[in-house]
């Protein structure tokens, strides 16, 4: 990897905790133990203002829509929320708008909803959470599930993940395709996470 990448996670309100957390806490450590040059992690939202996650957590994000810095990594998380961004014609334009420079788009658990919205996932094999591929054969009806996977390459640049904790398991291997498996595993031993 020759330069530090910019790892940009969407945040809106009742979004799930771990889809983002889990990804930021990843890309944050795995920097952290290579001199914090590998990732610059920052969460973004629509607006400057508090975000009200998943039961009631907090979240100050970054970035705002309008003063995003460049994006390699597009991490765009789950939760109940997804059903209200669907109708959010500033997140969806937001999303198709980072996502044609990124070196990944990646969907954590139901953030596949808002990838399969924008027409990124027809024809394509792509994960999401348990509960949550019923409504995504009626937004994805030429989609390809993979419902025993935990993540799957969707396409060249779009990696799909299964439901909440799998998005650590997706983000260890986007580590390991970018930098390599020594450092990806160090990752996790330091996080104390073994993926099964």
């Amino acid at each position: 990897m020759s330069k530090k990448l910019n790892v940009g996670i969407l945040i809106f309100d009742k979004v799930e905790v771990l889809d983002f957390s889990g990804p930021y806490e990843v890309f944050s450590v795995c920097s952290e133990l290579e001199n914090h040059k590998l990732f610059n992690v920052f969460t973004v939202a629509n607006k400057l203002s508090p975000i009200n996650a998943n039961n009631g957590l907090s979240i100050n994000p970054s970035y705002s829509f309008g003063n995003t810095p460049n994006i390699d990594i597009l991490i765009i998380p789950g939760g109940h929320g997804t059903r209200d961004q669907i109708t959010d014609a500033e997140t969806l334009d937001w999303i198709k708008s980072i996502h044609k420079s990124t070196t990944f788009t990646i969907s954590i658990c139901s953030g596949s909803i808002l990838l399969g919205i924008l027409r990124l996932l027809d024809e394509k094999p792509y994960c999401t959470h348990n509960e949550v591929y019923n409504f995504m054969k009626k937004i994805v009806a030429n989609g390809k599930p993979n419902p025993k996977k935990r993540y799957i390459k969707s396409s060249e640049r779009i990696y799909t993940s299964a439901g909440i904790s799998s998005g650590i398991d997706l983000s260890l291997h986007i580590i390991e395709l970018l930098v390599n498996k020594r450092v990806a595993k160090n990752t996790a031993d330091y996080m104390e996470y073994y993926p099964r």
